[in-house]
């Protein structure tokens, strides 16, 4: 049978299923979907209607008070101090552990040894809870002079270097970005060496053959072929940095002050807190389409930058 024969053939075959003759089973999915319109969607968009009410959150006594949650929001410098916060967290998060990841992921794609062992050191910190990487370095950041991150910086003649890295309100926001990034960027790691694993040896042995560079090949080869990789690793990030709750809460609790406040807490605090559940749903709506919208802008331009890498 010639080649010519089978590739009509099969055209036939997708033809005869586009009639009708097979349809995707996604009915399967209809249960699933169920669950999560019950569980997630309808419980959000009824909560939504709070976003326009006095409610406390306890019992049923709400009034309407139509944008004034939102008009309150703009004048909050509370919450705007957290969303640059929040916006200084994205930023460095995104860029620093998708670097420090694509670099780990470069370490131990070569042909050394260790390089298993390596993979397994570098990933073992993102199947921590973050709860737990929270507290571990909030030892590290003990502010006494002989404990933790100081007393290491003592031991190597950087005492000058002390900090009360978390009592700090010009660094503790950092603090708490490097420990995210800590742990996450052997999350973006691995994701980076599936796509490392998916560029053709032969490309890069044409490219030596030509007298590229190091350099030049990662630039014309392997860059353009981790485009699927970079916008995985950008969204994942930069909704993360978006939503960042659990290791403020745990770290700092948004102090000092509200240096390391972030909008998630700001909408924890008003609603359990203060028991401003109407103004805790608007900032919550807020966040929830601004995440939206970043993550659309994003997925817009990565996708286009993958087809004409």
């Amino acid at each position: 049978m010639t080649a010519s024969v089978v590739a009509v053939r099969a055209d036939s075959a997708k033809r005869s299923r586009r009639r009708g003759g097979i349809v995707p089973p996604w009915w399967f999915a209809v249960p699933a979907i169920l669950v999560y319109a019950v569980v997630v969607l309808y419980p959000s968009i009824a909560g939504a209607g709070s976003a326009f009410t006095d409610w406390s959150g306890i019992g049923n006594a709400k009034s309407f008070v139509g944008v004034d949650n939102f008009k309150q929001l703009v004048h909050d410098d509370q919450a705007l101090g957290a969303l640059r916060n929040t916006l200084l967290l994205t930023v460095a998060i995104v860029v620093v552990q998708n670097a420090l990841g694509l670099l780990l992921a470069l370490g131990v794609h070569t042909g050394i040894k260790s390089r298993m062992a390596l993979r397994l050191v570098f990933f073992a910190p993102v199947v921590v809870s973050p709860v737990m990487v929270s507290f571990l370095w909030k030892f590290v950041y003990n502010p006494a002079p002989d404990a933790g991150l100081n007393a290491a910086l003592g031991a190597v003649g950087l005492g000058s270097l002390r900090q009360d890295w978390l009592g700090n309100p010009s660094i503790a926001l950092w603090s708490v970005a490097f420990t995210v990034i800590w742990q996450c960027a052997g999350y973006s790691m691995v994701i980076f060496l599936a796509g490392l694993e998916g560029v053709p040896a032969e490309l890069h042995e044409s490219a030596m053959v030509d007298g590229a560079g190091a350099l030049a090949r990662f630039r014309h080869i392997t860059w353009p072929l981790l485009a699927p990789a970079v916008t995985i690793n950008v969204m994942l990030s930069t909704v993360g940095g978006l939503t960042l709750f659990t290791q403020i809460i745990a770290m700092t609790n948004g102090g000092p002050g509200y240096a390391t406040d972030t909008l998630s807490t700001v909408l924890y605090k008003q609603a359990f807190v203060y028991g401003k559940f109407g103004y805790s749903t608007a900032v919550a709506l807020v966040l929830a389409l601004f995440v939206a919208a970043v993550s659309f802008l994003q997925i817009g331009y990565l996708r286009s930058r993958e087809t004409t890498a």
